[in-house]
């Protein structure tokens, strides 16, 4: 495979959109000859970095510049006579590096530390010396890049070095940033290497580097990565895309003229704003191609719309909706319901009189930076921390206030991944996810989880291992099973067994979904291979205690002679609202008015009757109670239950379900008024946790 084949990026043809964009170039052999030439004066910064100062004074106009200078003073003498692969001084790599950073918008500390981020692991240059000259900010990022950099070991080398990584970055997101753009230029350099290098480099980056980008919001080096990567890993499909997107710059371009189209249209509507078209990146082009088939014009580019306010955007879009035919199936609110990775947007799409149909992305300018930039643009997250808290030792840990919650989640479960293999194929399963949803807890708090979660996986992202013995769930007030999956927004509580020695079952693996949950499963299941609970109980006959009292307790049918009974499924008692229906035989069965079986009668054409309550006090009700198995449960409930003088026409007790146990009592009341008095009795039976009509 040659050079050209694997980097597109040495192609200038082979990457219109990033010269329509008017991205910096490096110039390599420049900077090269700039090195060897050594640092100016100590009263201007050196000309080899000129380009990053320029770049960094874009977004940071008051940025002290002395800072870079001195690191790059130190970077380029420690670094003087090593060289790349590719024959240039090795300080083109860190200034690369630098430069990518830079035009992200990254502050001061973030690009003097990518200067040196090369300096401990590859030159004299300790750390004591790093914060003795730039302080402990820089000391602690440069240390934990440099934790992250490979280390031979041996075929478990990839796994251990994403696992520093995520442990680097967990303490402070700028050192992801600086690697994320560190494999960047690497892979723009990659053409140097032997292919067998070249792919094994690219899986890496595609299976981890390219997701966790996605996770941190930096589109820009996410991007540029994948276009990277698919020359390289699919090389006959980049050919392909390329071709495609070199014969479209040949043709008339739509998406200029309906441009046009939307910038009359705001300026006529009084909304301030800047619209430009958005080349998509190769694997952009390609995706489209697959799911669209044959490519027209405006697929080859979306529309962006810059606002200056949150209700600008939507003014914005009410604009466009009213003016062109809007695609309802293409809109999206990711203002209102941000993603994960801190991205905001208004996605929608129209289409022309022409029959074209145009993408439009509405944002504000500040939601453009962070789409683009990610956690990059979030700055120093230690600006205006306490001296104490902002100048750490290098060694000692710290959590990032930026810091995601799904970093939080890697970081919990990649300390109990028991082997490499494990740690790698589960770290990419969860990169896969793509979507969170957060869950409120009973005590009021939250959990992020990925979407798709079970029960399981909230049991075990509150409790940890004491999650082993959750024996059901209550979502939304409602018992449920715990292979439930959850929806954002719902409300779970967790119930644990009081049997300490409790373990999973062995289907929970089957609804886990989350890492923590499955590698905690699977480690009590290997340690206790004897013990491990069936997936399934077998089917035993309920026991059951039947009275010998029937009929429809004190429901009075305005139908003569009628026999009336009231509903298993619902179990009205005074004062319910409530409706019967003549049923075979001439019976009529009464129900509650919100009953699921009134809106079924009703939809079969039955004809309801009028049901009163007679003036007597006593009713009859069925309650379902769950409580944990132990000894002695039946006779203390029905204990409680004969202690409130109420009558039990039947009971029916389920076999035990992972020690949840499930009583059905049908009983006479001697008043109607002494129900709730009766549920508070029952729920006080020790292990009882629900009791409620059925």
């Amino acid at each position: 495979m040659s050079a050209e084949a694997t980097n597109p990026e040495a192609r200038p043809e082979a990457r219109p959109e990033l010269r329509r964009r008017g991205r910096t170039r490096l110039d390599l052999r420049r900077l090269g000859r700039a090195a060897l030439l050594g640092p100016t004066s100590r009263d201007r910064l050196p000309d080899a970095i000129g380009h990053v100062a320029e770049a960094h004074r874009a977004h940071h106009p008051d940025a002290d510049l002395s800072l870079l200078r001195r690191a790059y003073v130190l970077a380029e003498s420690s670094h003087r006579g090593q060289m790349r692969k590719s024959g240039e001084p090795y300080i083109t790599h860190p200034l690369a590096v630098t430069l990518i950073l830079a035009e992200l918008g990254a502050e001061t500390t973030t690009l003097t530390a990518s200067l040196l981020h090369d300096t401990v692991e590859d030159t004299e240059v300790t750390l004591d010396q790093v914060r003795a000259e730039f302080g402990d900010e820089v000391c602690f990022i440069v240390d934990g890049v440099t934790k992250v950099e490979k280390i031979d070991y041996g075929a478990a080398a990839e796994p251990e070095t994403f696992r520093k990584m995520l442990v680097a970055t967990g303490n402070d997101v700028r050192v992801m940033s600086i690697k994320l753009a560190d494999r960047l230029h690497n892979m723009r350099t990659l053409g140097v290497m032997r292919p067998e290098k070249q792919a094994r480099i690219a899986k890496v980056t595609r299976d981890v580097l390219i997701p966790l980008a996605e996770r941190l919001g930096v589109q820009a080096l996410k991007t540029e990565l994948e276009d990277l990567v698919f020359a390289i890993l699919h090389p006959e499909e980049y050919e392909h895309t390329r071709a495609l997107i070199a014969a479209h710059a040949g043709e008339r371009d739509p998406l200029p003229a309906i441009a046009e189209s939307v910038r009359a249209v705001l300026r006529e509507a009084g909304i301030a704003a800047e619209v430009v078209v958005r080349p998509r990146h190769f694997v952009s082009v390609h995706r489209i191609a697959l799911t669209r088939g044959e490519l027209r014009g405006s697929d080859f580019g979306r529309i962006l719309v810059l606002v200056g306010e949150n209700a600008d955007c939507y003014a914005a879009l009410g604009e466009l909706h009213t003016c062109f035919t809007p695609v309802v199936s293409e809109f999206k609110d990711f203002i209102a319901a941000p993603k994960f990775n801190l991205y905001q947007s208004l996605h929608t799409a129209v289409a022309t009189p022409e029959g074209y149909v145009a993408e439009v992305i509405v944002r504000t300018r500040q939601m453009h930076r962070v789409a683009e930039a990610g956690v990059v643009a979030l700055g120093n997250p230690y600006a205006t921390a306490p001296a104490a808290e902002a100048a750490p030792d290098c060694d000692e840990e710290r959590v990032d206030p930026t810091r995601p919650g799904w970093l939080s989640r890697l970081l919990d479960w990649q300390q109990s991944a028991p082997d490499p293999d494990t740690f790698w194929s589960v770290l990419r399963a969860e990169l896969a996810q793509d979507r969170e949803i957060t869950v409120f807890r009973a005590d009021g708090g939250t959990l992020g989880l990925p979407a798709g979660a079970s029960c399981i996986d909230a049991a075990y992202a509150q409790h940890g291992e004491a999650a082993h013995g959750c024996i059901g769930a209550r979502v939304n007030g409602r018992l449920t099973s715990l292979a439930s999956r959850l929806s954002d927004g719902d409300t779970v509580q967790l119930l644990l067994a009081q049997d300490a020695s409790s373990g999973p079952a062995a289907d929970w693996l089957e609804h886990a979904r989350t890492p923590a949950a499955r590698i905690a499963i699977g480690s009590w299941l290997q340690a206790h291979p004897d013990t491990v609970k069936p997936a399934a109980t077998p089917a035993r006959a309920p026991l059951s205690v039947v009275g010998a009292r029937g009929g429809g307790g004190n429901a009075v049918a305005d139908l003569p002679d009628a026999t009336v009974r009231l509903a298993g499924c619902c179990t009205p008692v005074p004062p319910d609202a409530v409706a019967g229906f003549v049923v075979r035989g001439g019976a009529v069965t009464v129900h509650r008015i919100h009953c699921a079986a009134v809106a079924q009668m009703r939809a079969l054409g039955r004809t309801s009757v009028a049901v009163h309550w007679r003036a007597t006090a006593d009713c009859r009700v069925t309650l379902l109670a769950e409580s944990f198995g132990r000894p002695h449960l039946l006779a203390d409930l029905t204990e409680a239950i004969a202690r409130e003088g109420v009558e039990v026409v039947s009971a029916t007790v389920e076999p035990p379900v992972e020690q949840r146990v499930r009583h059905t009592y049908t009983l006479q009341l001697p008043d109607a008024t002494g129900l709730p008095s009766l549920m508070r009795a029952m729920r006080d039976v020790p292990g009882v946790y629900d009791v409620r009509r059925a």
